[in-house]
């Protein structure tokens, strides 16, 4: 075998000393000066760096394809550079292999075998080529020019162009998969229903949670200006958030309640007005307010609007009954859930944030939570309709969200009935790797440590300790089972244009 593979280097150098000696004899003139500027250009990337900051400008496919060739090249250079260049070892070409003129100074010092430049090139060209082919086109001239450079300049055999570019191909084939293109989000459909119409407010009845990240002096007075003829009660700090609300909606004369917080307050004023069949409508304040992008209320017009008219729509709401606390003297809730709930790696993010947002800012210790979450993050495990499961993540939607992956973010329709179900689980061999690396190439959704499913009801149970649950971003501990359930068409919420 050793004696086949001197041989077959002996060949390859031959070869080499050949092509070279053939370019030595090209005459010299402004083409030498080309070459080396255009591989002076793709040192450490920097051409196909600012060709994809141009075609990033055009979104679309266009965009996509400057990511997947830089990832290519990503890849391609440190296969290069951290792995064959270490294990291939290579003297590059001497000074009397080239005119003295045309011989790049000063000659790299790393080993020959392969070249990078060639490698960068072929895999950013291929990388854009898999995605926007006639950009690929364009580009395959400019990679082979700058693979031809490294000859020219003696900067490399043209054996170790040939292998570059081999593997640059190849990279730009393995990625061609890794952070794919999401697919379209379905159009927005609400079911439309008749509610009551409140001309500037009239029979409305308005809780204000003073909390909300969003509050202001001035936020009852803008509401008052809007619905001048609507009852409106700021919540204090102290106050049962749940029992004022619900005074609220049994006040006489109220046809309508509304809700100006975050998730956690929306969800029960959608309690209280499903109870009382009162339709809800909602206004955006509150450090979130998910429902009221969802409903199309996500400015203050778009609610009064959809008010004064009376234009409505039906959406599902989740039905969540919590044990928590002692086996032998658990204590039992009921919850309206409007968005999401989660049990994992989630709820400690938000409680670590909770905790640190008043002395570092909302922003900043959003951050620190997360690095602190995810570095000392250990999977739950849990039993999911009755299968024992480790799970780093179990994600709850109520109604379809989109994408389909770890980071959902849209839901078109209220009301279509299911429960969105993803787990990322522990289970299988080398989870930690496999979740990280998932993360890193984007492939989250594909990956087989995913499960996405629907359902319209589940049930968890805690597997060896009680668990965490957050609802609609409320968090509670101590948890030990949760039933959540679909209640369809449960709840009128107010939107313009239904």
């Amino acid at each position: 075998m050793q004696s086949i593979l001197r041989k077959a280097r002996g060949r390859a150098d031959r070869f080499d000393r050949k092509l070279v000696s053939a370019v030595s004899a090209f005459p010299g003139g402004v083409h030498d000066d080309f070459f080396r500027q255009l591989s002076a250009a793709a040192n450490k990337g920097k051409l196909w760096f600012g060709i994809a900051a141009v075609l990033a400008l055009f979104p679309g496919r266009t965009r996509r394809a400057a990511l997947h060739g830089l990832l290519a090249q990503g890849v391609a250079s440190s296969i290069t550079n951290l792995g064959f260049k270490t294990l291939l070892p290579r003297a590059r070409p001497h000074p009397e292999h080239l005119p003295v003129f045309r011989f790049v100074h000063p000659q790299p010092t790393s080993s020959s075998m392969p070249s990078g430049h060639s490698a960068s090139a072929a895999a950013f060209a291929v990388g854009v080529g898999l995605v926007r082919p006639g950009l690929g086109a364009a580009l395959a001239p400019v990679a082979a020019g700058v693979a031809y450079s490294r000859v020219h300049t003696g900067a490399h055999w043209p054996s170790d162009v040939a292998f570059g570019s081999a593997i640059g191909a190849g990279a730009a084939l393995l990625t061609r998969k890794w952070w794919p293109v999401r697919p379209p989000v379905p159009d927005t459909r609400r079911t439309a229903v008749v509610a009551p119409q409140l001309p500037a407010g009239r029979g409305l009845g308005i809780a204000v949670n003073t909390l909300g990240g969003s509050y202001a002096a001035a936020t009852k007075t803008a509401l008052e200006e809007i619905f001048p003829e609507a009852y409106i009660i700021l919540l204090a700090e102290d106050a049962d958030v749940a029992a004022e609300i619900d005074a609220v909606a049994t006040r006489p004369g109220i046809v309508a309640l509304g809700v100006w917080g975050g998730d956690g307050t929306v969800g029960t004023a959608a309690n209280a007005a499903v109870e009382h069949s009162l339709p809800l409508l909602v206004l955006p304040g509150g450090t979130l307010n998910h429902f009221a992008r969802d409903t199309g209320t996500s400015t203050i017009e778009a609610a009064a609007e959809a008010a004064a008219s009376g234009t409505a729509a039906r959406s599902d709401v989740g039905r969540v009954r919590v044990e928590r606390g002692q086996p032998d003297n658990p204590e039992r809730l009921e919850l309206t859930m409007l968005n999401t709930a989660s049990i994992g790696l989630y709820p400690d993010l938000v409680r670590r944030r909770e905790q640190l947002q008043k002395k570092l800012g909302k922003p900043l210790a959003g951050v620190i939570a997360m690095f602190r979450t995810f570095a000392a993050g250990c999977p739950t495990t849990l039993i999911v309709d009755g299968v024992r499961h480790r799970l780093w993540i179990l994600y709850i939607g109520r109604g379809r969200y989109y994408p389909r992956d770890h980071a959902p973010l849209l839901r078109p329709v209220l009301d279509d009935g299911v429960l969105d179900l993803r787990m990322i689980t522990a289970d299988e061999a080398l989870a930690r790797v496999r979740l990280l690396w998932s993360v890193l190439t984007g492939t989250v959704a594909t990956s087989g440590i995913t499960h996405l499913s629907e359902s319209s009801r589940i049930r968890v149970e805690s597997g060896e300790s009680s668990m965490v649950l957050a609802v609609d971003g409320e968090v509670m501990a101590g948890v030990r089972t949760v039933d959540l359930t679909v209640r369809r068409d449960a709840l009128v919420y107010y939107s313009p244009g239904s």
